[in-house]
């Protein structure tokens, strides 16, 4: 009995150390595969994403989507900077990319991998939409919602594995966290579609609303983008990827504005009006 409750004391201290703060949103989450580990995962889908895709380049609509990004990018390293937590953007090593896909949908893998595809840009409109959407997408990567999904799946799986992990050290068998990985992502003819939980993607709409604020966007056009992209769905029995498993208009619009006033804060720090 002292054996079970010392093997179960231990497993309790590794899910508490594995416990993450977002330091935009206060959310805390479990998080127990290395970010190298997950990020390595990640990279390989994206290059075979591209691989098999054509990515757009050169046009107005590529280059928007790389500045954009780079503005966006270099928001959150100045503000992870500036609360002293610059280590963990450590090992994103960032990179935008337009792929021609009648898809209305966008995303960011682990690391800072990201790709729009060609048929969300006519939603987007200009920058503010583009900022709206990449500020989304790379909240998920920041806020670890990939690690999160992969250590809630091994945790599905039961604690009694998960206390023989903790106890050999690290996160386990890699190829197990690969096998979790690629269920969870699984890359498909047209791309990487990743799906996230409800609280998590309340969490991409609030911190992204933030992130485009900071990198000098307006949140105040928020709104009217995800009007745009719900009237897109039009009579559609099924809304684009990229709604799938978001929030209803009318939620998202609530808890828009109950995170504007913040986000209009950012801005006006960012030279905004």
């Amino acid at each position: 009995m002292k054996i079970k409750q010392w093997i179960g004391g231990i497993a309790i201290a590794g899910l508490l150390t594995a416990c993450v703060t977002n330091p935009l949103t206060g959310r805390r989450s479990v998080q127990l595969v290395s970010n190298a580990e997950i990020n390595a995962m990640a990279l390989q889908q994206y290059k075979q994403t591209l691989s098999k895709t054509s990515v757009v380049t050169g046009t107005a609509d590529a280059n928007r989507v790389k500045t954009v990004g780079n503005r966006i990018r270099n928001a959150a390293a100045a503000y992870y900077r500036s609360i002293g937590r610059e280590g963990d953007l450590a090992q994103y090593n960032w990179e935008f990319n337009l792929i021609r896909d009648n898809q209305k949908n966008a995303w960011c893998m682990p690391g800072g991998k990201v790709a729009f595809y060609t048929g969300i840009m006519p939603i987007c409109r200009d920058e503010n939409g583009v900022a709206v959407v990449m500020g989304h997408e790379v909240a998920h990567a920041l806020a670890g919602h990939a690690n999160e999904r992969v250590s809630q799946a091994a945790l599905a799986q039961g604690l009694g594995q998960l206390g023989s992990q903790l106890l050999g050290g690290g996160a386990g068998n890699s190829s197990q966290w690969a096998q979790l990985f690629n269920g969870l992502y699984p890359l498909g003819a047209q791309g990487v579609l990743l799906g996230y939980g409800r609280s998590q993607e309340l969490e991409a709409d609030q911190m992204g609303l933030y992130m485009m604020a900071m990198a000098g966007y307006d949140p105040r056009q928020a709104p009217a983008f995800w009007d745009r992209m719900q009237a897109a769905s039009g009579n559609a029995a099924r809304p684009p990827e990229f709604l799938s498993t978001h929030p209803n208009p009318q939620s998202r619009r609530a808890d828009l504005e109950k995170n504007m006033a913040r986000a209009m804060e950012y801005y006006r720090a960012a030279g905004g009006r």
